[in-house]
């Protein structure tokens, strides 16, 4: 289980997210930055507060298809197409983030404010990062390898 790293020195965090966190080591999964979009690609709706929850869905249906939960993910990196968007995208983090998160441990999150994604309507992509325990690693299917010639 991850640990959050909170120096004496530093403030609380300005939101939802840890200034860092430490894990055993495990098998890392790392996660493609995820959109609001639903399994068909349709749009979750154009506002930043339904595509924020879609992506956080779709966030987590890849980190417990590599066998880890909400609670293994060490790094969250958010992209949002408007810095007036910040107030939204906090809201729907805010009311997934009860879910995901119930203890308050949060991942460290960093926040940028980009010109655009890949398609003009999406106003949010998120990325992840997560370390699998050890013992799940060793439950998760093996990979195949090419064979050496």
């Amino acid at each position: 289980m991850p640990r959050v790293i909170a120096p004496r020195e530093f403030g609380k965090p300005l939101g939802m997210y840890s200034h860092g966190m430490s894990a055993r080591a495990g098998e890392i999964v790392v996660v493609a930055g995820q959109v609001g979009t639903r399994g068909a690609g349709e749009l979750a709706g154009q506002d930043v507060e339904s595509q924020t929850q879609q992506a956080f869905e779709n966030v987590r249906a890849v980190v417990e298809a590599a066998g880890c939960s909400m609670k293994d993910v060490i790094r969250l990196q958010t992209f949002l197409t408007s810095a007036d968007d910040i107030g939204g995208f906090m809201k729907a983090r805010q009311a997934v983030f009860a879910t995901y998160f119930p203890e308050g441990a949060y991942p460290p999150n960093t926040l940028l404010v980009v010109s655009r994604l890949v398609r003009p309507e999406l106003r949010v992509e998120i990325e992840a990062m997560a370390v699998r325990p050890r013992a799940a690693a060793s439950r998760a299917p093996a990979r195949r390898r090419k064979a050496r010639r």
